[in-house]
């Protein structure tokens, strides 16, 4: 069995801006044909670690290799060997599809025929071949076309920074399918998200990043494996029998339950038996209830125990060099 080196290996990566220290020593890994999703709120870190890893920004210390070559020493070679697609597509309006990805073709080196004809292959693939100038599109095309164009020297490694940033739910959907086709085809990728159902979906492995630190990483089970096993809930049509219900179902674990509004919690091990169990008791004590059902803990459960906050907007504190 061969033993493939990672596609992105980072070492102890540490930036600043000013007094603000956006990364305090990152560390990451990604093995070559799978996904690696860094998860964190806007101001973790996410973007800064992708800046340094394509070339754009050089790192105050800390390694990082991607696709066999240092970031740093070895730059100029590297970036014939990564894609990038930010938060923004970056295309030009007033050109149409095809006008853009043979201008991407031609800036890599490549004869007009042979950029013309690639930029056609992938206009085909994302559904484009028949968009008219890009002016034109809807948020949805625009992202495809600018993940085309970071496609277009055929990349083993691509990084995507918050991707679906601002789009609606089918365009969303549409460019996880186009994702997953790309990793399929051997392609590694780096994904950036705040949004946890994005890295639920598609990374093979997640680290968890705030405040310019990793403080998590594993596949998504292992993380939510963290937090805790599966969790009766139950809720009351009344908030006012919330703490009879608690006392109640107290008896089926040793923890106590917790009481949130309408909504009492408890961990349980047996799915089968406590739903029984459960539904039983409350039947008995006559106490009127709207939904009971056993839950997986998700990555949202993850991301408020290891941080304390939600996964949501905060001040952008890696853009203040920017």
């Amino acid at each position: 069995m061969h033993s493939f080196p990672p596609a992105i290996q980072v070492h102890g990566l540490v930036k600043s801006f000013g007094d603000v220290r956006a990364l305090d020593g990152v560390e990451l890994e990604a093995a070559p044909g799978t996904v690696l999703g860094v998860l964190g709120p806007n101001g973790a870190g996410k973007t800064t670690t992708v800046r340094i890893l394509s070339t754009l920004l050089s790192p105050d210390a800390g390694t990082a290799r991607v696709a066999g070559l240092d970031v740093v020493r070895e730059a100029a070679q590297l970036r014939s060997r990564i894609g990038l697609a930010g938060q923004h597509a970056a295309v030009d309006e007033n050109l149409t599809g095809l006008e853009n990805l043979t201008m991407v073709g031609r800036l890599y080196g490549h004869r007009r025929r042979a950029a013309k004809a690639r930029a056609a292959e992938l206009l085909e693939r994302f559904g484009l071949s028949d968009a008219g100038v890009a002016k034109t599109y809807s948020g949805g095309m625009r992202r495809r076309l600018d993940l085309a164009a970071a496609l277009v020297a055929r990349p083993p490694v691509l990084f995507l920074d918050e991707p679906t940033t601002g789009l609606d739910p089918r365009s969303r959907l549409e460019l996880w399918e186009t994702i997953e086709a790309l990793v399929a085809d051997g392609t590694t990728v780096l994904l950036t998200t705040q949004y946890l159902d994005e890295a639920d979906r598609l990374a093979d492995r997640i680290a968890v990043i705030d405040h310019g630190r990793v403080i998590a990483d594993g596949t998504a089970d292992e993380l939510k494996d963290r937090v805790g096993g599966e969790r009766l809930e139950v809720h009351l049509a009344d908030e006012n029998i919330a703490l009879e219900a608690a006392w109640v179902l107290g008896g089926m674990v040793d923890s106590e339950p917790q009481i949130d509004g309408r909504s009492v919690r408890l961990p349980v091990e047996d799915r089968g038996g406590a739903l029984m169990e459960a539904v039983r008791r409350l039947d008995e004590a006559k106490l009127s209830v709207d939904d009971v059902a056993v839950r997986r803990p998700t990555l949202d459960d993850v991301f408020l125990t290891l941080t304390g906050h939600e996964a949501e907007a905060e001040a952008d504190r890696e853009e203040v060099a920017a």
